[in-house]
């Protein structure tokens, strides 16, 4: 069982946001290989996804990144990379696998230079922000190439067009 649990600032248009992250979360969990089966098992797997703006993702990314300026997504994993493949063996218990914190201002930028909805661009948010805390990361080519490639089947499933495609206008 999946259960997403969506805190909404206010500035963030109105959407079912909790839907939204719902379906983004389990979409991500379901595609990628490291959680095969957990959400078929007695499993409770829990993800938080805030929803703020620029000034609180700056100061979360200032104290845990070093890193003095907004940026779109940033994830918190509450399990180790090594020690999710172990959670594929459990047929019970609860799993905090961490938290997601989109900023409003810098989403909606992007959203609009992209050219595409903003639910559109923060359900990509929020599944990049899920795979992260699955222990992918994008430090490397190979590495980014391959969390690219998942985040692109996960979004084809959810109807959401190639987030990297470049487009020509």
């Amino acid at each position: 069982m999946l259960e997403v649990a969506v805190q909404r600032e206010a500035g963030w248009p109105e959407a079912d946001w909790e839907e939204i992250a719902q379906t983004a979360v389990a979409e991500a969990i379901r595609q990628a290989p490291q959680s095969d089966g957990w959400l078929t098992r007695s499993l409770i797997i829990e993800v938080s996804v805030r929803l703020t703006g620029d000034a609180e993702v700056q100061a979360l990314n200032r104290q845990y990144r070093h890193k003095d300026k907004p940026t779109n997504v940033l994830s918190f994993p509450m399990v180790q990379p090594d020690l999710l493949e172990a959670m594929s063996n459990s047929d019970d218990g609860e799993v905090l696998l961490g938290d997601i914190v989109l900023a409003r201002e810098t989403c909606a930028r992007e959203a609009e230079e992209k050219g595409v909805a903003f639910a559109d661009h923060a359900t990509h948010l929020i599944v990049h922000g899920t795979l992260h805390l699955l222990g992918f990361d994008h430090m490397g080519d190979s590495e980014a190439e391959a969390m690219e490639a998942l985040e692109r089947a996960i979004l084809a499933s959810l109807d959401i067009d190639d987030p990297y495609e470049i487009r020509e206008d």
